[in-house]
Formats: C-alpha cells, structure tokens, sequence
C-alpha cells in the first residue's frame, strides 16, 4: 500500500464516531487473518455470556447463539423465559427459503406464553449506547456509519443518536407481521444467504449464530412460497431451546470470541479489507460490514 494512502486511511479511521485509539484500524500491518489471530492474546478475547447464550438442539447437532440484550432488551428477555418454559420444544424449523433465512417456532400462537408477553413493542433501534464502536472506514449503502458494538454488526445514524444491529449472515431476527408491535420471539429467524440489509430498522435483532451454522444452511429448502414447507415436506423439529446458564456447567459448549474493540479486531478488519493470501492479486481496499468475521474459537484454547 502506496505511503499516502496508508495515511489517509488511518486519518479516516480515526476520524470515524465512536473510534479510538484502541479500535483504529492498523495499515502497516501486511497480515492475513489466520496471523492476526495466531499473534491475539488472551486479553483480544471475551468468554460467551451463559446467561444470553441460547444452546438450539436439532436433531444433527447443537447452534448457539449469542443474544444481544444491549440492542433488544425486552425480546431478549422474552425470549429467555420462553426458552426456561420449554416453549420451543417440539417447534418445526418452517420455512427454509435459499438465500434468505430459516425460520422455526409457533406461527398459528397456539402455545401458552406462560410467563412471558404475548405482545411487545418493536425495538429496531436504540439509542447510542456510550460503548466501543468499532467504526469501519468505508462507506454504506444503508447506513451512515457502520462498524461493531458489543460484539455483534451494527450501525449508526449521527444524526438521530441511534444505532442497531444489522442483517448480516447468521443473525438472529423476531418474525412479526405487518404491525411492527406483532413480534414477540416465538417466531425467530436466521440469515442463512446474503445479506438481507433492507431489513435493517425494519425487524427486531435479538443476536447471531456463532457455532452450528452449517446445520441451518444445510437443511432441505422449502418447495412452498417464500421457502415456506409445503405439506409433501417433512419439517425438522427443535429438540430444545435452553439458556446455557440452566444447562450443567459439564454440558455447555463453551466459546470465545475475539473483542471487536481490540487491537486484534483491528488488524484482522484490514487484513480483510486488503487480503494478502497467496491467491489474492489486487486487494479491494474496502470492505462491506457483513464481510468482517468475528472469530470465535473454543475457550482457552
């Protein structure tokens, strides 16, 4: 990379809402993502949250999801109570349409919430909390700055002082209908294509999938419309939704993820803004916020 540009670029970054010293992106460091994380230490990396991890057991193995209490507090909690009442036991995985998003739960309501609200408002967005934002310095058809808060993608709008989580592969939404109040958690989806970014601002995101993706992406598409299973289709059911918290401390699956406000997060965001693989001949200088992998391995490793 040309000196000047190298200079504009960290001038830029640094320059972005909500970055610091801490989270600037780092251009004189040719490396590649496999290097960045070799390099990590132990402090680039945070332990999953027990109490907003979810566990989804399907019948071919475990997803877990990270939820996202900062950015849906009141979907987050519901969905919590509904997973200690056992309310996704047995639930079908419906609509599995290619490229978009798999979807499971209790669409007909004729489950008893129990403990939980049968109704909530909608919570796309919330104002900007006083936390790291890992700004990227590139622009963004849908957002005016975009970047990563508490872990998860997400934007920001200077503007009105709000920020929320983005669409991005393996995030986890609230399906509602056409009233935006109409989610409440019983109905989840996941991104299982590329990214759906018009649904920013228009749907409740309550976290994303950091292990067992390969589970959703895999299963069987929906013949119906929209990937909705017609009925020649067999749906896969839910074994168990449980909060990790109530599951024994010996059955968890137990993950760490890289801080997005560390100096390693930074490296690793321009070693995928100008990829210096073997295979690579012209790095692109930029980088979309849905294509920056937040790595998560198992802990303590």
């Amino acid at each position: 990379m040309p000196a000047c540009s190298a200079l504009a670029l960290l001038v830029l970054a640094l320059a972005l809402p909500g970055i610091g010293t801490a989270q600037a992106l780092n251009p004189h460091r040719p490396l590649t993502m496999a290097q960045v994380i070799a390099d990590s230490h132990a402090e680039d990396w945070r332990a999953l949250d027990p109490h907003n991890t979810l566990f989804v057991q399907l019948p071919a193995g475990r997803v877990v999801i990270e939820l996202a209490p900062g950015f849906a507090p009141r979907h987050v909690a519901n969905v919590q109570s509904l997973a200690r009442q056992g309310f996704f036991d047995g639930l079908p995985l419906y609509r599995v349409q290619d490229d978009f998003v798999v979807e499971w739960g209790d669409p007909d309501r004729k489950r008893a919430f129990g403990r939980a609200h049968p109704t909530l408002p909608a919570e796309f967005t919330v104002p900007s909390k006083d936390v790291p934002f890992t700004a990227l310095p590139d622009p963004d058809t849908y957002a005016a700055t975009v970047g990563f808060a508490d872990g998860f993608p997400a934007a920001r709008d200077p503007k009105t002082g709000r920020e929320w989580l983005v669409n991005c592969y393996g995030t986890v939404g609230v399906g509602r209908g056409n009233d935006v109040d109409s989610g409440n958690g019983s109905e989840l989806y996941v991104v299982i294509g590329h990214a759906p970014r018009q649904l920013d601002r228009n749907a409740t995101l309550i976290g994303r999938v950091v292990q067992g993706m390969e589970l959703l992406s895999s299963l069987p598409r929906g013949h119906g419309d929209l990937g909705f299973y017609d009925s020649a289709q067999q749906p896969v059911k839910l074994r168990s939704v449980r909060v990790a918290a109530d599951v024994p401390a010996r059955e968890r699956t137990e993950l760490e993820v890289m801080r997005t406000e560390s100096h390693a997060f930074a490296d690793l965001v321009e070693s995928r803004r100008n990829r210096r693989d073997a295979w690579y001949k012209v790095p692109a200088g930029r980088i979309d916020v849905c294509n920056v992998p937040i790595p998560v391995r198992p802990r303590g490793r």
